[in-house]
């Protein structure tokens, strides 16, 4: 952690006040205040993954939780951002800086945070932690909670709306980086359109960047430039899964008159690419909102339980949008696919 790092704390009053976190170590602060009612005083800080908030996908979508829980419960909450290519020691030094200064509940934003989070718990043993998308679904610890998510169900759905919708009979999805999270992703997008439309041509997937440059969650550019090429190859529908770079290929892919699907958050109603929304089909919903919530609300009522939670089409933790009504006309097979996904009889599979 870089000393002198300014950081917002918002009440939940809605007043800002700036401090200056000049080390991440020193004494453990309280664990909570009273609040105006006299009850105690959630303390939440949330580390955010590449792009923090304001990408207007997966962070965002961890930033609508944190907003509800100050909306409906008595918290304060304090947010860092994460750096590209940094090192799991900055991790560590920022969930230390929050877990230090009295924060309780931490949570980290991103499978990225996994081992971190398991590391530090130890050192905090009084601290509740939560990882959005735990690396392989799994942590360790009795302090430990992991939000994970069955991406490849939402994408299969979205997959078979992209055949479906596709006039050129070629659709392309792009990934921000190649880990076998966004594997999953494209898993079950290829899979559900192949469902839908047996002769379908998926183009190879598309990864910005490869581990460990994260970049390809972050740089428009790269998404613009991908979109290009796959449009190049005659794709008239492409799935992006690579938070803030997807915005390029959103923008890209709508300027050229084609369908673009947008990943985590609704994208539609987004104001980066409010010029191109009617060209957004639809978007993979990913309630990470729902999962920060929860967990939240579990410390607040004192019914915590460490371990994984799983957030799939059966409890709604994931989706897709109908916003703009491009998929009106293929709703009914969307959810005839849905109740199958749910019911068992279609297994979508996590590898491609």
């Amino acid at each position: 952690m870089r000393r002198g790092l300014k950081i917002s704390l918002v009440t939940v009053t809605g007043a800002a006040l700036l401090l200056s976190a000049s080390a991440c170590g020193g004494k453990k602060a309280d664990t909570g205040g009273g609040g105006d009612d006299g009850k105690k005083t959630l303390k939440i800080g949330l580390a955010f993954d590449i792009g923090g908030r304001g990408d207007q996908s997966f962070n965002d979508s961890a930033a609508a939780g944190l907003d509800r829980a100050k909306k409906d419960l008595s918290v304060q909450t304090e947010e860092i951002s994460a750096k590209p290519d940094e090192p799991d020691a900055d991790k560590e030094s920022r969930l230390r800086l929050l877990a230090n200064k009295g924060y309780n509940p931490v949570i980290g934003v991103g499978f990225a945070y996994t081992t971190s989070i398991i590391k530090v718990a130890k050192e905090f043993p009084k601290t509740k932690f939560l990882v959005v998308d735990a690396d392989q679904c799994k942590v360790e610890g009795a302090n430990v909670s992991g939000a994970c998510f069955s991406e490849e169900q939402g994408s299969y759905l979205v997959g078979a709306a992209a055949a479906l919708k596709s006039k050129s009979g070629t659709i392309g999805f792009i990934g921000g980086v190649n880990v076998p999270l966004i594997v999953k992703f494209y898993a079950g997008y290829q899979a559900g359109a192949k469902k839908a439309k047996p002769d379908i041509k998926v183009l190879p997937p598309k990864y910005l960047t490869q581990p460990p440059n994260f970049n390809g969650f972050k740089d428009t550019g790269l998404g613009n430039e991908a979109a290009k090429g796959q449009l190049d190859q005659k794709a008239d529908v492409i799935y992006h899964a690579a938070g803030g770079a997807g915005i390029g290929v959103i923008k890209t892919v709508g300027a050229a008159g084609k369908w673009a699907i947008g990943v985590d958050s609704d994208q539609y109603n987004q104001p980066a690419v409010a010029g191109v929304k009617e060209q957004i089909l639809t978007s993979m919903i990913k309630h990470v909102d729902l999962a920060v919530y929860e967990f939240v609300e579990s410390v607040a009522k004192n019914t915590f339980q460490a371990g994984t939670k799983q957030y799939d089409l059966k409890n709604d933790g994931v989706g897709y949008s109908p916003s703009g009504g491009h998929v009106d006309d293929i709703r009914a097979k969307l959810d005839e696919l849905k109740a199958g996904i749910v019911s068992g009889t279609i297994q979508v599979p996590t590898k491609a």
